[in-house]
């Protein structure tokens, strides 16, 4: 026996990184795990539109990158705890597996009909209407707007390879090089930096890690580190993470709550990666985008603009009188989501994280106007409270 086999047959597969099937799906056939999810009252998104019928109908259909409808749904069978539960391989999987795929994205989308409506965008921070209220601006600790892209010249990031993403970085190194003023900046690969540098990033919250079962059982973390790296500009103020999900992660953030001047500088960020795109590939098109969906995203949920505007708010108050599930409510009333203290998923201690929630059919500008009139909202409830 070989030592290659004997190394393989060695490695002890991480569900944080590593792609780990379900048995029935790596079988092709249909997962008894799927069964119990939806007898269950709380459900994916997947498991309420996903049936045996639409399974025997597309099970042996493959995309041309090879996308399948097991690896689709992967996700949300082995992690039953999924919101959505599929993930998307390329840009033909929302048409290959058009009625899971539609079905998803009308169900996350609310309202948003994909036989009738085309997705708008529009990144001017000169429409935002709603100002933020100065008892809110006191409250938050900091601001974070970012936007997905994906390159229309390679599989997304759920079908790709360790050569495909280090292709990516390779472009993208030459592409960084064409940023100026504010933008500019340095890119570490998690390939090479140093351990201080990684201390460093790791401290200042910039540096992604991998480590998501959800994002691992569809392939997201497959070759890791390979083909991984992280873009700051000079003042910190303008990030950039490459192939963490999407292939391209654009973030503008700051401290406070200067929201137009963050979602000015995500704005003129994305135009520069844009246009260094075409600069370096001499393509005239350089994303995976549709009318009607928009932005082409790995994740349903991230269709559209692919962008999540947030900021911490403190309000510990509100915390203890109504509790996270209550803050959250008053959030999904506003279009927006409430989150953890340092994130989705996180620990609720005395702050919150408050994001829009819609992303598609909507312009960038009425998304962010969504985050502002929640926070507006959720500080005036804080300061209603009596001590």
């Amino acid at each position: 026996m070989s030592r290659r086999l004997l190394a393989a047959m060695a490695k002890v597969l991480d569900p944080y990184y590593d792609l780990i099937m379900d048995e029935d799906l790596a079988k092709n056939e249909w997962p008894k795990q799927l069964d119990e999810h939806q007898k269950q009252e709380k459900q994916s998104i997947m498991a309420q539109v996903m049936t045996r019928e639409m399974w025997d109908k597309f099970k042996d259909h493959k995309t041309k990158n090879g996308w399948t409808l097991a690896r689709a749904i992967n996700t949300g069978v082995t992690n039953p705890s999924s919101f959505l539960g599929c993930h998307a391989g390329d840009m033909e999987s929302y048409t290959e597996f058009g009625p899971l795929f539609k079905g998803a994205v009308e169900k996350y989308h609310v309202g948003y009909d994909m036989e009738t409506m085309k997705h708008v965008t529009d990144m001017d921070v000169n429409k935002i209407g709603t100002e933020l209220a100065d008892h809110a601006q006191k409250k938050i600790i900091s601001t974070r707007i970012r936007c997905a892209r994906n390159l229309s010249f390679f599989p997304l990031n759920t079908c790709g390879t360790k050569e495909t993403r280090e292709e990516i970085a390779e472009l993208m190194e030459g592409v960084f090089k064409t940023f100026t003023g504010d933008l500019a900046g340095k890119f570490y690969r998690h390939t090479t930096m140093s351990e201080d540098e990684i201390k460093e990033l790791v401290d200042k919250h910039f540096l992604f890690r991998g480590k998501d079962k959800m994002q691992a059982a569809s392939g997201y973390h497959a070759d890791w580190p390979h083909g991984r790296g992280i873009f700051v500009s000079n003042d910190e103020k303008f990030l950039m993470w490459l192939n963490e999900g999407d292939h391209l992660r654009i973030i503008s953030m700051e401290q406070g709550g200067d929201i137009p001047s963050v979602f000015d500088r995500l704005g003129r960020g994305a135009a520069a990666v844009e246009n260094g795109l075409k600069e370096v590939t001499k393509r005239d098109e350089v994303y995976m985008s549709s009318p009607v969906l928009g932005m082409i995203t790995c994740c349903p949920t991230n269709l559209g603009t692919g962008m999540r505007g947030s900021v911490h708010i403190i309000i510990p108050k509100l915390i203890k009188k109504i509790g996270f599930e209550g803050i959250d409510k008053v959030a999904r009333s506003m279009n927006c989501q409430a989150r953890g203290s340092t994130g989705e998923h996180s620990e609720v201690i005395d702050r919150v994280d408050i994001s829009n929630w819609r992303r598609l059919g909507y312009p960038e500008y009425n998304l962010v106007e969504d985050m502002i009139k929640c926070v507006n909202v959720i500080s005036q409830m804080e300061d209603e409270i009596e001590d």
